[in-house]
């Protein structure tokens, strides 16, 4: 199921099924999945971790879960499910110590999720705007060890309008931290237009709403990758050398799913 720009009022249901959309967008190309327990992000602990289990069980492409993750032991039961990377929202502005504990004792899998709505960090599934910017949260968490942080632009997410690029630059050329964009793709220019500045450490692209509704196929979204770092490669060989190219932007495209416990 998919919202628009964050809103539960606002749901669209697309399949009852994750796991059977998890093993079709795997049989794509998808070599990471992106999973976001809707109802744990607002109830503030999971609600859905028997469906995620099933999904870890039946798909071979690592996952990335996110929602309702806010203390150790979530972290434990995911990782241990196995679940490759937790993305952790609200509680890292509510716990930075939480934060650094988890990237302390589980390195390389801890990705922070930065939801912005016009610039301004939003947090309990959206429903609440801070005053903070995003790139303050952002430069605030510089070495602690994050795997990557999901930027997403909540005006943007579901509405098929295209990436906030000029965000997303800005973010990637303020921190050291990799990006993996989010919210509102649209289609194949978004793809393009990501791989030109993945060179600022735009990692890759989190694309939802446009798969499921075939505004954009993801075998296309994958091979505009591999031609962006083509480019690339001929441009900046040593930045590359001994890396095969497709390794690098594509390897991160991700299919979105978010689950709902009411539909199972």
């Amino acid at each position: 199921m998919r919202l628009i720009q964050g809103s539960f009022r606002h749901v669209t249901v697309y399949s009852d099924n994750p796991v059977e959309m998890a093993r079709t967008w795997q049989e794509k190309g998808a070599n990471r999945i992106h999973v976001v327990d809707l109802d744990g992000a607002l109830a503030g602990s999971p609600r859905n971790q028997e469906v995620i289990r099933r999904i870890v069980k039946e798909v071979t492409a690592p996952l990335q879960v996110g929602g309702g993750i806010r203390d150790m032991k979530t972290i434990d039961t995911y990782v241990d499910m196995g679940v490759h990377w937790v993305i952790l929202g609200t509680a890292a502005l509510k716990n930075r110590g939480f934060v650094r504990d988890a990237c302390k004792f589980y390195e390389g899998k801890i990705i922070l999720a930065i939801d912005a709505s016009e610039g301004r960090a939003a947090v309990r599934g959206w429903t609440e705007t801070t005053s903070v910017s995003a790139i303050e949260i952002a430069r605030s968490y510089e070495g602690y060890g994050l795997d990557a942080i999901v930027y997403t632009d909540i005006k943007r997410d579901g509405t098929k309008t295209g990436v906030n690029i000029e965000a997303t630059k800005n973010l990637a050329e303020s921190i050291a931290i990799p990006v993996i964009a989010s919210g509102g793709v649209s289609g194949i220019d978004d793809i393009e237009r990501l791989t030109e500045i993945e060179h600022l450490g735009v990692r890759g692209v989190i694309i939802g709403k446009a798969l499921y509704t075939g505004a954009l196929s993801l075998e296309d979204a994958i091979r505009a990758g591999v031609r962006g770092q083509r480019t690339e490669v001929r441009g900046q060989r040593s930045e590359v050398r001994g890396q095969r190219s497709e390794d690098r932007f594509t390897a991160r495209f991700a299919q979105d799913a978010e689950v709902a416990e009411k539909k199972y």
